[in-house]
């Protein structure tokens, strides 16, 4: 199994520095094809349509094609010599829809950590939580802190849900990559440490029948909050975990994993839904 393409999203205005690095890191380790993408929609759904709502409109899409054309540069400078096929696409529209859309096109999409939670402006941002639920392909979040894609110890994330039995398949072409990939699962004080042991030793024989060395995990913890510190505490470069085991609503409100991951984490995030 291999990455035959990667998709990278180029917001327009923050630095894309980070994703750009790791999608060039993927393309060459994989020798995988790249296809760039943006987007951003200068009209709201519903606004007045008066002469100065137009001309507002018109500036403001003009401003947006100088910058999506600006982001195509950026990323042809980034590939250049590093993907051995690159591809651009852009458009007018809102960019989680667009990305959305596009994903047919991938194995893998690329994007940055969202910082900011639900306050994103959705006609300029691509909202990561939206992707993962609607993309129908695993998203490699980045933090700006990344500095290169470092595969010395991946953490599969594991949880016994459709979700993590479909991140962990999904994710066979970089954990035969890695160097050390741990199966770690987080269990309260009233779960069986029996069972969960079970559990991760089954996904590490059957990484083992893919040639992966993984090692089974368990500990426990008091509560969610002390299940996502064990996952920042293991020294993790990359963690691959299903997204939105609970609801996407529960998450939002309650907090988990998932939002953590891609809202918090200093890690790259490898997640399917």
């Amino acid at each position: 199994m291999t990455f035959s393409t990667i998709m990278v999203h180029l917001e327009l205005e923050p630095s894309n520095d980070a994703r750009l690095r790791i999608a060039g890191d993927l393309a060459e380790r994989f020798d995988t094809r790249v296809i760039g993408i943006a987007a951003a929609d200068a009209q709201p759904r519903i606004y007045a349509g008066s002469a100065f709502a137009r001309n507002l409109v018109a500036t403001i899409q003009s401003e947006i094609e100088t910058q999506l054309e600006q982001a195509e540069a950026r990323f042809r400078l980034a590939m250049k010599d590093r993907a051995r096929d690159i591809e651009w696409r852009s458009a007018l529209a809102r960019p989680t829809e667009y990305v959305v859309h596009e994903s047919r096109a991938a194995d893998l999409i690329i994007t940055g950590a969202n910082r900011d939670g639900p306050l994103l402006d959705q006609l300029r941002y691509l909202n990561p939580s939206d992707l993962v639920m609607r993309a129908g392909r695993p998203i490699f979040v980045v933090p700006p802190e990344a500095e290169y894609l470092n595969l010395q110890n991946v953490l599969v994330a594991w949880k016994d849900t459709r979700e993590a039995r479909r991140a962990v398949l999904d994710a066979l072409p970089l954990l035969q990559k890695a160097k050390e990939v741990n199966v770690l699962e987080v269990i309260d004080r009233e779960a069986s440490r029996t069972a969960a042991q079970r559990r991760v030793n089954d996904v590490a024989a059957w990484l083992a029948r893919h040639n992966i060395l993984a090692f089974p995990k368990v500990t426990h913890a008091a509560n969610e909050t002390d299940q996502i510190d064990h996952i920042w505490q293991s020294g993790a470069d990359v963690v691959v975990a299903g997204a939105y085991g609970h609801s996407r609503f529960g998450e939002w409100v309650f907090g988990g994993i998932t939002e953590n991951l891609i809202t918090r984490s200093r890690h790259c995030s490898f997640l399917t839904h």
